[in-house]
């Protein structure tokens, strides 16, 4: 039995700010198939309700030919909430610029099948397009 510890948060510092880092991320995104659904602005949404925190971003993504292996399967449409993949840019309190995200291949192991090799695809896109915008290769 293998006892080795996996992370199922992911985090990266990013080379660049937050704002160049978001643009950066969502053209790298586009131009790799994948859609920005939306974007949360938390310190935008949380100062309307007298809460203060530092700048934060979560871009929901989807690449449409991975969904879809999914959305289309009645079987597995139980796992729509995992869906879709989310991304979050925030400023923490040594004011650098991170890039947080689920590990969604560890998580999709626990559960195998499709969904693993679906979310095993989706995370190995994923974190090639991230690895263009770190600092360095490692986690955090």
């Amino acid at each position: 039995m293998n006892s080795e510890k996996t992370d199922m948060i992911l985090v990266s510092k990013s080379k660049f700010n937050q704002e160049e880092t978001i643009q950066r991320l969502n053209s790298l995104l586009s131009e790799n198939g994948w859609k920005v659904i939306t974007t949360h602005n938390f310190q935008e949404i949380l100062s309307k309700n007298g809460v203060v925190i530092k700048p934060m971003q979560v871009l929901e993504v989807c690449k449409p030919a991975l969904a879809s292996e999914i959305l289309t399967n009645n079987a597995l449409l139980m796992y729509s909430p995992l869906m879709p993949c989310r991304i979050s840019v925030y400023i923490n309190g040594d004011m650098d610029c991170y890039i947080s995200r689920l590990n969604s291949a560890a998580m999709a192991s626990q559960i195998g099948g499709i969904i693993y090799q679906v979310m095993g695809k989706a995370n190995i896109e994923i974190e090639g397009i991230i690895s263009q915008l770190i600092q360095k290769a490692s986690i955090l």
